[in-house]
Formats: C-alpha cells, structure tokens, sequence
C-alpha cells in the first residue's frame, strides 16, 4: 500500500466476502485454445462478477457482436449470449437432464479455467499489497507477454 493512503478503508474496498480476503476483480476472456484474449482493468475485490461485466460492457458487446459466452453462475441473469449451468433447485436434486447439462457446460468452460489458472500462477496476483489501479498494469504487462510466447 502507499503511504499516505488509509489502510483501514482500502482494506474493506478489497476485501471478498466471498473469498475471505483481499483481492482484485478482474474479468478474462479466453479462446478456445485457452489462451488468454483480454484481461480487463481491475475492480475493487468487493465487486461482484455480474457487475464487473457490466461495468467493463463485456455483456453488451458479446450480445452486440453475437459471441457465445460460458459463464459461471455468478453471471446468472446476465441474459444475452451468456451461457450459464443450472442451478440445483432448493430441497432437490438434479435431475439427468440437468446433470448431463451441467457436465457439458463445464467441458465448454474448461478453457476459461485453464486460462485463469495460468494468470494465477503469478506470484504478483498472489501477493501483492498495492491499489488496483496499479494491479490493471501488471495484468496488461501479463497479458503482453503471455501473447509474445
């Protein structure tokens, strides 16, 4: 963190519930060979996935440009050309069909979790202890290099 800055405020803008700790949101688009298109810039660690995609219009431009999306169930209701699992309904369980929907869905997403992985391997996401403006560079610089290999 930089001095001068509070330390008690910026840690509740990063701060997940979700997850437990401070972080960044950052949005990735991935091709089907799982490397990594675009990373967006990055988002306090509080702001949900649906919302970051709407902030950074990716929801707007995949619907625009007609690109079918795989999705988590964080961008449920995301409508468009978002493609998201079903949900377990309350007190039940899956039936085939559902299942078997599932299973496809998570086959089609394996990309997009294979190129995630490989933006968390580094160490600068891990650890770092700095604004997220700051991180939106160090994903650009990622992203160029994952692109030069």
């Amino acid at each position: 963190m930089e001095a001068g800055g509070s330390t008690r405020s910026c840690s509740r803008a990063n701060y997940s519930g979700k997850h437990r700790r401070h972080g960044v949101n950052l949005q990735v688009i991935t091709d089907p060979q799982s490397e990594i298109v675009c990373i967006s810039r990055a988002l306090l660690g509080r702001t949900h996935d649906l919302t970051a995609a709407r902030t950074h219009r990716i929801i707007a431009t995949c619907g625009r440009l007609g690109l079918p999306a795989g999705v988590d169930l964080a961008y449920l209701g995301a409508g468009g050309t978002f493609a998201t699992p079903t949900r377990r309904p309350p007190c039940e369980e899956f039936t085939a069909r559902q299942r078997s929907l599932n299973r496809v869905h998570t086959r089609l997403r394996y990309p997009v979790e294979r190129g995630m992985a490989t933006l968390k391997r580094c160490r600068i996401f891990r650890h770092a202890r700095c604004r997220p403006n700051r991180l939106s560079s160090a994903a650009k610089a990622i992203l160029t290099l994952q692109k030069q290999r």
